[in-house]
């Protein structure tokens, strides 16, 4: 039963990964065929929603949200190396919502990753295509919305306290309940000390009871004796 319900996860992951690579790819196809000349020849953005939404066409050498431009083959071995990680570590999550995030964060950096080795000026080197455009805000694709929105993700997640996978939330309980252990120990053991105090103390009232009362009292024959003895100075 565990193995299928890692096997459905596994899918989730997967599944949602291959499908931001999938939309990514073709948006960013589309984008290359349509907007690019479009732009070029000085036509403009196509605007969806003016001035809030508009279409047009960019090449980015950065990073998400054009960040770091010129550094495209730092970003390309980072790309690299959490996707191997991520992918290293995706049979050991059983949680459906942090597989969700992770297959939005693999998909997005496979999106990007996928324009920097195919690419002009040359694998690992090449451009990524944004196209989406906002105002005051970089121009960015649906691969790097993937990767934003599964960060936003995976930090409610780790602040709702929502583990990986199922070893992680038994360890939790497990230590909860040795903490109880020791409690309830602890309080039997102050109950048995307070018996025993108590049991003490009963006995040692008891004993002082029993134990015989003494008196500086005379007792009637010295007193008689005491009556026979003639005074002083008195003769027969």
């Amino acid at each position: 039963m565990f193995q299928g319900a890692q096997r459905s996860v596994l899918a989730v992951l997967a599944s949602t990964a291959v499908g931001i690579v999938l939309i990514d790819q073709v948006t960013k196809a589309w984008a290359v065929a349509y907007l690019q000349p479009r732009i070029e020849s000085g036509e403009g953005p196509i605007y969806l929603i003016d001035p809030l939404l508009r279409l047009t066409y960019v090449e980015n050498t950065g990073a998400a949200w054009g960040m770091g431009a010129g550094y495209t083959w730092i970003f390309t071995i980072v790309a690299v190396v959490v996707g191997v990680v991520i992918v290293r570590f995706a049979r050991t999550i059983t949680s459906r919502a942090w597989a969700l995030a992770l297959g939005g964060l693999l998909g997005g950096l496979l999106g990007n990753l996928i324009d920097r080795l195919t690419r002009p000026p040359g694998p690992g080197l090449g451009s990524v295509v944004d196209f989406i455009g906002l105002p005051n805000f970089p121009v960015f694709n649906v691969a790097d919305m993937a990767i934003t929105c599964s960060a936003v993700a995976m930090i409610i997640l780790a602040w709702r306290g929502i583990p990986l996978s199922e070893s992680e939330a038994n360890g939790s309980s497990s230590d909860g309940s040795s903490l109880d252990g020791s409690s309830s120990d602890g309080s039997s053991s102050d109950d048995s000390s307070s018996a025993d105090s108590s049991s003490n103390d009963s006995r040692t009232e008891e004993s002082a009871s029993q134990a015989p009362i003494s008196t500086d009292e005379p007792s009637q024959e010295d007193e008689v004796r005491h009556d026979d003895t003639p005074a002083a100075g008195s003769g027969p």
